[in-house]
């Protein structure tokens, strides 16, 4: 239904940007912010590290399937587990909603979505890259494309916002890279613009229904698309500056060309000019070697290039990082 609103930007946003996107984009290394990054795991496991002092808050992944067990029924528990734990140690919380998975096994969407055909069995298979030197991965994606099965996760986002909207620190909608057949071959009713529309109705309704709390889009790759060939980024970042709307990813590898021929020379140029930055270090990042050492990116090496190439203000930190597993050892 928001098809219409990609080719008039401007007229698009009825929706005015937040009130905390008006505070001003002041990325530094002073101001930078350190959350951990604990997957699905149970926040309570990780109060350690939560608890210390240089760590501002915490990025959790809430599957599809764990927040809505039941078609219409949703179970918003754990988050209020972990958003309890949070508050109580005066940290912030960051919801990461999750409809695509790294691992054969991982198909964390509705069973009615799986199985009604209304939805078309709702997930796609896809690869992923595991990290540099390390071979491709097989896991799923959620057939955005398909209207029906779009619209079950946008009433998941209004149901969130409902819930959460200024109890948390913000929201994140996964990357927008999938790889995923083209051409011959390719999913019923898959098509690149096909994804790319689907994905900015999720933003959308995601900011719609977001007005206090952080919204974020991780951006990083679109499929067909090289160094905005097809206009999808640029759109993506004209969206996010009219509407208050951050921009991250799940990956900040300095120097990287590919990243640079895509997210990464809009997060240099207009990263200045959104309400927030908020981007990962994973597991996959620490696989990479900096081309002008010839060693593991360190910390500091990661955080330099964060702030001053990419605007960030927020770094996503895996639990494999280094200087959280010495502070676990100690």
């Amino acid at each position: 239904m928001h098809k219409y609103l990609l080719a008039t930007l401007p007229s698009l946003l009825g929706v005015a940007p937040m009130a905390s996107a008006q505070d001003g984009h002041a990325s530094s290394a002073e101001k930078l912010q350190h959350f951990v990054f604990i997957g699905g795991s149970e926040l309570a496991e990780h109060r350690d590290l939560l608890e210390r002092d240089d760590i501002d808050g915490a990025q959790v992944i809430y599957t599809w399937r764990a927040l809505e067990p039941r078609e219409g029924e949703f179970n918003f528990s754990k988050i209020e587990r972990d958003l309890a734990l949070a508050d109580s140690l005066g940290k912030k919380l960051f919801v990461q909603v999750q409809d695509r998975f790294f691992l054969p096994e991982a198909r964390n969407i509705p069973d009615y979505v799986l199985s009604e055909p209304v939805y078309g069995g709702g997930l796609v298979r896809q690869e992923d890259n595991a990290g540099e030197g390390e071979a491709k991965g097989s896991g799923w994606v959620s057939a955005q494309w398909n209207p029906h099965v779009r619209g079950r996760f946008q009433a998941l986002l209004v149901a969130l916002g409902e819930r959460f909207d200024g109890r948390i620190y913000g929201v994140n909608l996964p990357e927008t890279a999938i790889e995923v057949q083209t051409g011959d071959g390719a999913p019923e009713g898959f098509s690149c613009d096909a994804y790319f529309h689907a994905e900015m109705e999720n933003l959308i309704t995601a900011r719609e229904a977001f007005d206090q709390s952080f919204v974020v889009q991780y951006a990083n790759f679109w499929p067909c698309e090289w160094n905005n060939s097809e206009g999808y980024m640029a759109r993506i970042f004209d969206y996010a500056l009219a509407a208050g709307v951050g921009i991250g990813g799940p990956d900040i590898v300095p120097f990287k060309r590919a990243q640079e021929k895509n997210s990464y020379q809009y997060l240099k140029r207009l990263g200045d000019q959104l309400p927030i930055v908020a981007m990962a270090v994973q597991g996959p990042t620490l696989t990479y070697t900096n081309p002008k050492t010839g060693q593991k990116f360190t910390r500091e090496e990661f955080e330099s290039y964060a702030v001053s190439e990419l605007n960030v203000d927020i770094i996503f930190w895996s639990l494999r990082v280094p200087w959280l597993q010495a502070s676990k050892a100690e």
